[in-house]
């Protein structure tokens, strides 16, 4: 039962500490859209899409206004297309990718996720020819993002898939230089990736969903850092006493909203992602969480630690607000959609070095880092292959968004605008693993995946 105290926190929560509901996200089956003509597939994907969600935006609008919460982003995540490509007689497949942002425009959401391929065991019919597609698909087209699951503990990892996604990455920016090489921040490279993640740019409904399911993303790294800057002398458990009960808020905010989109939308509820998602305003950062706990600055010796505490504490709050949690459900450390975080890497005292450790106990991975143009291709694949390694080791999902700024170089800036933000372009070790990556074949699963 609430109170008038419960109710006064939340609206200053709103109000000066950035709680949001981050997205509402739709998941639509497009596996009974499956047909050998690609234009009669499009026509089917289309119709589906406009008809499950022309109310979701709606939907969300209304329920903003009767909460007063405010809600990001309205988007939809469909069947990886890669799917419904390989029964189309056709190599061109990016007819798919604009009727996916033909239906965005049409309903009006923010994004639309699913042109997508899951290889981590080998390409099966269509992969390969989206794989080769996702440079235009995503230059021509503005809400349209795509993935790539190249790994997973119980396959291992595709290297050759490893090895295609890194010229990939470099053809997508390349080919949107003009705009921010937005292309690349529109693709994501997963190991273990999860079919109900409603974040983008990784969405995709995963092929044991349901028809149609309604995911919501949860915030509020703004509301953490607040709670902890007004309690000084907690020792470390009192810390995560503390996150653990702010996240429990936070995440019932996130199950009261779904819940009101399941039913009005007369969809099933699927799951509340418990994730901190941070953004470039001041206070709504990440990497300023770490700092209320003690560090100098993001970066410094003990970041990885005070990471670990954040995602484990936001993770035992969050699982006992919500009847059903799922996606990735952690802390984000998009580099450039965190203003802590781009001030850190400004400072050279947060590196990709660094970043990559922390990944090992956070909820995604190298996620939003602009790097120099010029790297090479095979660099791109080695960092792929280290992310994906410790996510396949370690039984958790792994990402990775690189965005080679083409033209610029360490101590330059790229800006996207909006939620994605500006990041500094960090410094990368360029030493070959060429040769590595050119072996090709399949790096084989860990013990760990034997657990029948």
């Amino acid at each position: 039962m609430l109170n008038v105290g419960d109710i006064l926190e939340t609206i200053n929560m709103i109000e000066h500490e950035h709680l949001d509901i981050r997205t509402v996200t739709m998941g639509i089956s497009l596996l009974d859209c499956i047909d050998s003509d690609i234009d009669a597939a499009c026509r089917k994907v289309y119709d589906k899409i406009t008809r499950y969600a022309k109310d979701l935006v709606p939907v969300c609008e209304g329920i903003e206004k009767e909460l007063g919460i405010p809600i990001i982003n309205k988007r939809i995540s469909v069947t990886p297309i890669a799917m419904l490509a390989s029964a189309c007689q056709t190599s061109n497949i990016v007819k798919f990718a604009h009727t996916l942002e033909k239906a965005a425009r049409e309903v009006g959401v923010n994004f639309i996720g699913g042109y997508s391929a899951l290889v981590q065991k080998g390409f099966a019919s269509g992969d390969y020819a989206l794989i080769e597609s996702i440079p235009q698909a995503l230059a021509e087209t503005e809400h349209v993002c795509s993935s790539v699951n190249i790994g997973s503990t119980k396959a291992g990892l595709n290297m050759d898939a490893v090895a295609k996604m890194g010229k990939v990455i470099k053809q997508a920016a390349q080919l949107t230089a003009d705009n921010n090489c937005i292309g690349a921040a529109k693709l994501v490279v997963f190991c273990n990736a999860p079919e109900d993640n409603p974040f983008m740019a990784g969405a995709f409904h995963g092929v044991g969903e349901p028809d149609c399911v309604i995911n919501v993303g949860v915030s509020g790294p703004g509301v953490v850092r607040a709670a902890l800057a007004k309690s000084e002398g907690l020792d470390i458990s009192g810390v995560a006493d503390l996150v653990k009960r702010t996240a429990f808020k936070i995440t019932r905010m996130g199950q009261l909203v779904a819940q009101l989109a399941s039913k009005r939308l007369y969809v099933p509820f699927g799951i509340v992602d418990l994730s901190l998602a941070p953004t470039p305003a001041i206070g709504d950062s990440v990497a300023h969480i770490l700092e209320e706990m003690g560090l100098e600055s993001c970066g410094a010796c003990g970041t990885t630690a005070c990471l670990a505490l954040l995602n484990d504490a936001v993770k035992k709050g969050g699982v006992m607000a919500s009847s059903h949690v799922g996606g990735l459900s952690g802390a984000f450390i998009p580099v450039s959609e965190d203003a802590g975080m781009i001030d850190a890497a400004k400072s050279g005292c947060l590196t990709i070095e660094k970043l990559e450790a922390m990944t090992a106990v956070c909820s995604v991975g190298l996620d939003m880092i602009v790097i120099p143009g010029d790297t090479p291709d095979a660099v791109i694949s080695g960092i792929i292959a280290d992310e994906a390694a410790i996510g396949m080791v370690n039984f958790k999902t792994t990402a990775v968004r690189l965005i080679p700024a083409i033209g610029k170089t360490v101590g330059d800036e790229l800006n996207f605008g909006g939620l994605l933000g500006a990041g500094p372009v960090m410094r990368v070790n360029t030493a070959s693993p060429e040769k590595f990556i050119s072996r090709g074949g399949r790096l084989p699963a860990p013990m760990q995946s034997l657990k029948n």
